[in-house]
């Protein structure tokens, strides 16, 4: 019945790769594979959005590629968002 104030695991510390356990190669290669595969298809597909959307309407080229490159920057947000979901679910360490 200690009154310490750790957090859930025990260790003291927070974070996804905090643990002291071995990296599981495995589970690494799992979680590289997932961001090359999903990180080409979300970036890619935003940035195809924001040169689409500029071709449709017939904007001028700096707004065109204004909008390729904020569509592209929404991209790598939804790319660490989803890779930051996937490493708590599949944790790297043991």
């Amino acid at each position: 019945m200690g009154g310490g104030t750790r957090g859930r695991r025990g260790n003291g510390r927070s974070g996804i790769v905090a643990g002291r356990g071995a990296i599981d190669p495995l589970r690494l290669s799992t979680i590289v594979a997932v961001a090359i595969l999903v990180g080409t298809e979300v970036v890619g597909a935003s940035w195809a959005a924001g040169w689409a959307i500029g071709g449709i309407l017939q904007l001028p080229p700096l707004i065109s590629r204004s909008l390729e490159i904020l569509f592209g920057l929404s991209g790598f947000v939804l790319l660490f968002l989803f890779m930051r979901t996937a490493l708590r679910h599949e944790p790297v360490r043991h």
